[in-house]
Parts: structure tokens; sequence; C-alpha cells
């Protein structure tokens, strides 16, 4: 059972953070070599990008339903429950990924190249993303044993797997997108390969570690491992409003992104700019929202309703402390930032213009996540799910305006972002403040 001082927190947090933090060094490095590469090939992983990580949030959903429920058992210490939940996560897994496949394999080449004003663009989304998808069956392993490890509060270990994922995912983009050491230049391809690579060693790295973990003896994961329908039904109730709000809030992304593609290349390019950076702020957030959702499930597992508020007021000011930390350049030196993600000139300007205008949006969202993950961690994910589908209906219906109705600048397009983030704290918070969320049994 976690306690609730800043160290013990922060010893939760912190390996979440630096493991965002070297996925978004990642993706910036992706970015960076691509823009030097080509800038189709940027535009077109950037786009496809979006669309492979809409789809693994269906598994990413999953994986926080067992992270909660665990957690919860952990903090009923209900041991023998963990097992099923492990298993059930596992087979719930293996069955989204492989339908995830065949949508990609199957329905993706003719979807992208109907809704692309380009078709060059179209093409090569289509090729990344045959490749990537093979990397959902990589992810079907590593969140059910990564959500296990959060569940116990053991977040160092997903840290050394991201480390791992990220060294590697580096060094195979930049001898198989330029052609180095002996190998073809495959440019997006390259990069295709890498990332899926990369996702592969990060997985073995945790299997290996979970079968020589102190946690699953202790815990007797493998003893008590089982797939049964009750467990399954459990893990579906708490999980799939997390997935779905997932696919839904990245999908609405993806949307966001391609009407920007049909306004033109240079909006596009500017966007995928500022998307690189973006992912600067989400490592705190991200951080903190998955040891919210430790905390707040552990807490109320135990009844220990008076440390509630304690543990929100503890992480948003860390949240906050961390954004500042981790994203103050796009505040006071974004022209560096977008000129190392594409250095092309033409871009800089209007990328640094907005980069600057949405920052203060990202400081509304680590505020406001918080408020959200407690919902989450308290098991009422369809409240979540609910919210979540208000704020996505709010966001694109005000993009739709702005871009297909008004056809307003790229700089005030993406004033949506404090649109959906205010509207997310506004309705967490409401619930929060009038509803009984505390009695909610998983």
């Amino acid at each position: 059972m976690l306690d609730l001082k800043y160290k013990t927190i922060l010893s939760v947090a912190v390996p979440l953070m630096v493991s965002s933090f070297i996925q978004s060094i990642v993706l910036i490095t992706d970015a960076a070599f691509l823009s030097r590469y080509s800038t189709l090939a940027f535009d077109a992983v950037g786009n496809a990008g979006l669309i492979y990580i809409t789809l693994y949030m269906a598994l990413a959903g999953m994986g926080d339903g067992a992270q909660i429920l665990i957690a919860r058992r952990i903090g009923q210490e209900n041991t023998n429950a963990i097992g099923r939940i492990f298993g059930s996560s596992i087979v719930s897994n293996f069955l989204i990924a492989f339908v995830l496949f065949l949508i990609i394999q199957l329905v993706m080449p003719d979807l992208l190249n109907y809704y692309s004003k380009h078709k060059d663009l179209a093409q090569l989304q289509t090729e990344f993303i045959h490749i990537r998808g093979f990397a959902l069956f990589f992810a079907m392993i590593t969140l059910s044993i990564q959500a296990f490890f959060l569940a116990t509060g053991k977040t160092w270990v997903v840290l050394i797997a991201a480390l791992i994922t990220a060294s590697s995912n580096i060094l195979l983009d930049y001898v198989l997108i330029f052609g180095e050491w002996g190998f073809p230049s495959l440019g997006l391809r390259g990069a295709a390969l890498a990332n899926t690579i990369a996702d592969g060693c990060g997985m073995i790295f945790l299997l290996v570690f979970l079968i020589f973990s102190k946690e699953r003896k202790k815990l007797k994961l493998f003893a008590h491992f089982s797939i049964n329908l009750p467990s399954l039904k459990e893990l579906f109730k708490i999980g799939s409003p997390i997935m779905f709000q997932g696919i839904i809030a990245l999908a609405t992304w993806t949307i966001f992104f391609t009407w920007i593609e049909q306004i033109g290349k240079f909006e596009l390019t500017v966007s995928q700019n500022i998307r690189a950076i973006y992912f600067l702020a989400f490592v705190p957030i991200w951080g903190f929202a998955g040891t919210t959702k430790t905390y707040i499930s552990q807490y109320l597992g135990k009844g220990d309703h008076q440390s509630l508020k304690i543990i929100q007021r503890r992480i948003q000011l860390m949240t906050f402390i961390a954004l500042f930390i981790f994203f103050h350049g796009a505040i006071f030196y974004p022209k560096q930032l977008i000129g190392f993600i594409n250095p092309a000139e033409q871009y800089i300007e209007k990328s640094t213009e907005i980069m600057r205008f949405i920052s203060g949006s990202i400081m509304m969202y680590g505020l406001f996540s918080v408020y959200f993950q407690t919902i989450n961690g308290s098991g009422n994910t369809m409240i979540s799910f609910s919210i979540e589908v208000i704020c996505v209906g709010i966001y694109t219906l005000t993009a739709y305006l702005l871009i297909k109705v008004y056809q307003v600048d790229i700089f005030w397009i993406w004033s949506v972002e404090y649109v959906y983030f205010g509207c997310m704290g506004l309705l967490s918070i409401l619930y929060l403040r009038f509803f009984d969320w505390k009695k909610k049994i998983v």
C-alpha cells in the first residue's frame, strides 16, 4: 500500500514521466530524421502515426482497466484475484489486437485513399501503417505487464522498458532511414520497421523481468493465472469505457489533422511540428495520470476517503511544477525547439506563434487531468467516457466551424485545444462535486 508522502508519490510518478519523456524524445527524433529525409515522409508519418496511436488506445484502455482492478485488489488485500485479472487482460488484448491488425491490413488502405486530398501522402501513410500494425501484437503483452507493475507502484520497470525501446528505436531509425552501416536507405519504411522492432525489444524485456520478479511470486500471479468469463466481464466493464474514450479522443485528433491536410500541405507541416513538440507536455501529465489512477484506486479499496483530496492537491502541485520543467521551452524558446524538429525556414515562424499560443491550454490540461483521472481511478469509467464524448463532440464542432465554415488562419484553428481541455475540466469538477462517486464497487 502506497503512502501519501511527496517522496512516495514522486517515486511512482517520476519513472512514468521519464518513460513518457523517452517516448517523446523518440517521437521528436523520428520527426527530426524524417523532416531531413523528406517533408512528404514527415507529414505522412505524422498522420499515419496518429492513426496507429488511435488504434493502440484500444489496447491501452484495457491496460488501464487492468491497472485499476489490480490496484483495487491490492488495496483490498485480495491477491487471489490478481492472476485472473492478468489472464483476462492478455486474452482481451489479443482479441483486440487481432481485429485491429485486420482493419489496418484490409480496410485502412482504401480509407486513406478515400479521404486524403493528396494521393502521394495517402500512399506513404499506407506503407507506414502496414508495417507498424505488427507492433500491436507486441503491445498486447507489454500493456498487460505494465498494468501489473503500475498497479503495484513499481513504475521503474516501465522506465527501463521505455529506455530499451527508445534507444533501440533511435539507433534503428538512423540506420534504416538513411541507410547506414551497410543497410539500404528505406526512408519512411525504415522508420516503421525501427518503431516496430523497438517495441518488440521492450516487450521481451518486460516479459523476462516479470518471470523473475518478486512481485510475481509475492502476489502468486501465475499460480492464480486463469481466464474465466466473470473476470473478462469485470475487465471489460471497467476497461472498455477507457478504451473507447481513448479511441474517440485520438480519432478526433486524427480527423482534425485530416481536415488540416485538406487545407494544404503548409498548414499540415506546421501542425505536425506542433504535434511533435506537444508530446513533451504529455510527459508529466501522463506520468501523474497513471499515478492518480493507482493512488485513488488503492485508497478507495482501503476505504480511506479522507485522503483523496490530499492525493489530488499534491499531484496537481507536482504536475504544475513538472509541466514547467518539461514544457517551458514552448514559452521561452519555441523557435529553437521547432527548428530542431524541422529546420525548414518557411514553417518555423508560424509554428512558433502557435506553440506559444497553446501553451496555456497545456497548463489547464495538467491541472484538470487529475480530476478526470480521479473518476477513472474510482472505477466510474462510464462517467469518464461520457465526459470524453461530450468534450470531443464540442471540440469537433468547433474545429469544423473554424476549418470548414469560417476557414480561419491555422493560428486560430489551434484554439480548439482550449475548448477541449476547458470542457474536460469543468465537467470533471462538476461530477466530483455533486455526485457520490466514492462508493463505486469494482
